[in-house]
């Protein structure tokens, strides 16, 4: 039905909002934002 959204992601300078799962969580943290390229932490992702 859906993939697997185990995070909701909110980015700390730009407020982008999305719930992610396990491997989108790895992503955003090694790259960045993909709206404002910000570096996250974990502080960034909260349990859905």
């Amino acid at each position: 039905m859906s993939d697997s959204a185990d995070y909701t992601f909110v980015c700390p300078e730009c407020a982008e909002s999305m719930l992610v799962n396990d491997s989108m969580r790895d992503a955003l943290l090694e790259n960045g934002c993909v709206i404002c390229s910000a570096a996250l932490t974990p502080d960034a992702f909260s349990t859905a």
